[in-house]
């Protein structure tokens, strides 16, 4: 645990970022949850989003998990392999609430989500990076787009091989970023939704970069390469200039 602890504090050290990179560990049995893990039915009385789960992990520090008990939104219930979805209902639901212009297009957004088998997982456990208590699956981190920019510089260091995504702005965050990432075992970068923004606190200027736990160490040793070179966050500005107001007279010859 210690490596993936150490890790986590060389990448928030080298992005700056206001919350804890989250470790999210995907488990086959609930009871193997880690000694001391919250759920929010238990200890908090209410039941969440998977999004909100991974606030209070990035916010509060907890480690907490998901299992279907704690679970309060029914998209991520289908998508986490918790809750069989009748196909002609979602349609009705996502053209209902204008998520889709029509039938057809109701059902490209259904077929595009990405889903976890169901019996593939039984608990979702999300525990801050840098005190992690779990051996972690996928790594999430909410971000600017500068330090998203330091990540991605990290990411492609070593293959120079660019990152590419698809953007849907609906179940972004725990869909596309989480189980995408686990599916396809690669980065992703993610813009978060509206349930990640009512709901889990999301601000305006976040964007969500959720990425294997196998790439983790070659993003650190990226961030690591680049940072030596002066490439940072935060960014550090040229500043070996005489300034000027207007076009081209010298500050320094306004009061003369």
């Amino acid at each position: 645990m210690k490596e993936w602890q150490d890790l986590g504090r060389q990448l928030k050290g080298y992005i700056n970022v206001d919350t804890f990179p989250v470790a999210i560990r995907f488990l086959k049995n609930k009871e193997d949850m880690p000694e001391g893990t919250r759920t929010p039915l238990k200890h908090m009385k209410v039941k969440m989003a998977h999004c909100q789960v991974q606030t209070v992990a990035r916010k509060y520090g907890w480690t907490i998990a998901m299992t279907k008990d704690d679970l309060g939104c029914a998209i991520s219930g289908h998508t986490y392999g918790w809750e069989t979805a009748d196909p002609d209902a979602v349609v009705k639901f996502l053209t209902k609430m204008n998520y889709a212009g029509g039938r057809e297009a109701a059902k490209a957004v259904y077929q595009s989500m990405r889903c976890l088998k169901p019996g593939e997982c039984d608990a979702v456990v999300y525990s801050p990076l840098e005190r992690t208590r779990v051996e972690p699956d996928v790594i999430l981190i909410y971000l600017n787009p500068a330090q998203l920019m330091r990540c991605l510089h990290g990411s492609t260091h070593h293959t120079g091989i660019p990152i590419t995504c698809s953007f849907s702005g609906r179940a972004a965050s725990c869909t596309e970023g989480v189980i995408g990432a686990f599916l396809d075992q690669s980065p992703k970068v993610v813009v978060p939704g509206n349930g990640d923004r009512v709901w889990a606190t999301a601000q305006d200027h976040e964007m969500v970069y959720a990425l294997p736990a196998s790439h983790l160490k070659q993003l650190v040793e990226g961030l690591a390469r680049t940072h030596e070179t002066g490439i940072r966050y935060p960014i550090p500005s040229f500043l070996r200039y005489r300034p000027e107001v207007g076009l081209t007279l010298p500050l320094t010859d306004i009061f003369k």
